[in-house]
C-alpha cells in the first residue's frame, strides 16, 4: 500500500522530531547548575537540596531520565515545570497568544514589503533603485536584531513617545492597543526577514523576466505592468511560498530575542526563563513543540505548492 506523499513526509519527520528531543534533553543536562539548588534557594541546606533532587527524579542517571521522559511523552504528558508549578502544556498555552500575535503581525509586515521590494529591484535591475533595495536588504540581514530593537525603543518610545516600550495588551482589550503594543517589536522582527525575502524574490523574478514568454507578451503589446504582475510575478510564487514558510519558522524562532527586549510574556521569553532556571521539563517540552510546529509548517508549504501551481506534484 502506497502512502500519500504528505503522509509519507510526516512519517519521515518523526525521526527528526525525536532527534531534536534527544539533543535538547542532552544539551540541557550539559549546562552547569543544579535546578534543585535553584528551587531550594541560596540559603537551603545540602540535605534540603538533595531531598528536592530526589523528589524531582534528578538523582537518577541521565539515560534513565530520558527514558522516563519519552514514556511520559507517549502518554501525552510533556511534564511539569520545576519552577512555575504548572504543566508545560498549560504554561505554553497561556503564552501562545503573545508569540502567535507577534509572529502574525511580523509576517503581515514581511510578505508585502519583501515581495514588493524584490519585484521592484528585479524590474529596475542595475539602477539605483535595485542597488538601494539590495543595500537595505543587506543592512536588514546583517544588523543584529537586539541592537535594532534597543535603538527602536530609544527613538520611538523614549525620545518620541509614540509607542510603548514594553508589555502586551490582549486583543480583547482593544485592537488598537493590541496593535500598538506589537507594531514596534513586530517591525524589528520583520526587518531581517524583509531583506531575506526581497533578495529571494528578486532572484526568482529575474529568472522569470528572462524567459521567452515574457518577451512574447511584450511583443504582443501587453501592458508592461500586466506583463510583470500577471505573467511574471505569478511564476515566482513557488519560490516565494517556499521562502514564506521558512520565514514564518524563523519569525517564531526569532521571537525569543525580541520578547526579551520588549518584555513580551510569550513562549520565547518563557524558554529563556526556563534555561536560566535550569527548568529541564519546561525547555524540553517547548523545544519539542517548536520542532513539531516547524514540521507542520513545512507540510503546509507542500500543500500550498499544489494550490499555487497544480503542475507541482509531491514525490
Amino acid at each position: 500500500m502506497t502512502l500519500h506523499p504528505l503522509l509519507r513526509r510526516l512519517v519521515r519527520a518523526i525521526p527528526i522530531i525525536l532527534i531534536v528531543a534527544v539533543l535538547t534533553f542532552m544539551l540541557m543536562h550539559l549546562l552547569p547548575g543544579d535546578p534543585a539548588a535553584v528551587i531550594a534557594g541560596s540559603d537551603a541546606s545540602v540535605e534540603a537540596v538533595d531531598r528536592i533532587r530526589v523528589q524531582l527524579g534528578l538523582d537518577k542517571p541521565v539515560v534513565t531520565q530520558l527514558v522516563l521522559w519519552f514514556v511520559r511523552l507517549a502518554h501525552g504528558d510533556l511534564g511539569t515545570s520545576l519552577v512555575l508549578d504548572q504543566t508545560v502544556l498549560s504554561a505554553v498555552m497561556e503564552r501562545l497568544p503573545v508569540t502567535a500575535s507577534l509572529s502574525a503581525v511580523a509576517l503581515a509586515i514581511t510578505v508585502p514589503f519583501g515581495v514588493a521590494f524584490g519585484v521592484l529591484a528585479a524590474y529596475f535591475r542595475g539602477t539605483w533603485i535595485d542597488q538601494g533595495v539590495m543595500m537595505l536588504a543587506l543592512l536588514g540581514v546583517s544588523v543584529p536584531s537586539f541592537w535594532i530593537a534597543i535603538l527602536s525603543v530609544i527613538l520611538f518610545s523614549v525620545t518620541l513617545g509614540w509607542l510603548p516600550s514594553s508589555g502586551y495588551v490582549p486583543m480583547d482589550q482593544g485592537v488598537g492597543q493590541w496593535l500598538a503594543a506589537l507594531i514596534q517589536p513586530a517591525s524589528v522582527l520583520a526587518l531581517f526577514q524583509i531583506g531575506f525575502l526581497a533578495r529571494m524574490t528578486r532572484s526568482a523574478m529575474l529568472d522569470v523576466l528572462d524567459q521567452d514568454f515574457i518577451r512574447t507578451a511584450r511583443a504582443k503589446g501587453v501592458s508592461e505592468w500586466r506583463t510583470i504582475l500577471k505573467h511574471g510575478f505569478r511564476n515566482t510564487l513557488i519560490p516565494v511560498v517556499t521562502v514564506t514558510g521558512i520565514i514564518l519558522s524563523l519569525l517564531i524562532g526569532g521571537s525569543v530575542i525580541i520578547e526579551q527586549v520588549f518584555a513580551l510574556p510569550g513562549i520565547g521569553r518563557l524558554v529563556v526563563q526556563g534555561i536560566l532556571a535550569r527548568d529541564y521539563p519546561l525547555v524540553q517540552g517547548v523545544m519539542l513543540l517548536f520542532g513539531i510546529t516547524f514540521v507542520v509548517l513545512n507540510l503546509l508549504v507542500d500543500v500550498l505548492y499544489t494550490m499555487v501551481d497544480p503542475r507541482v506534484r509531491n514525490e
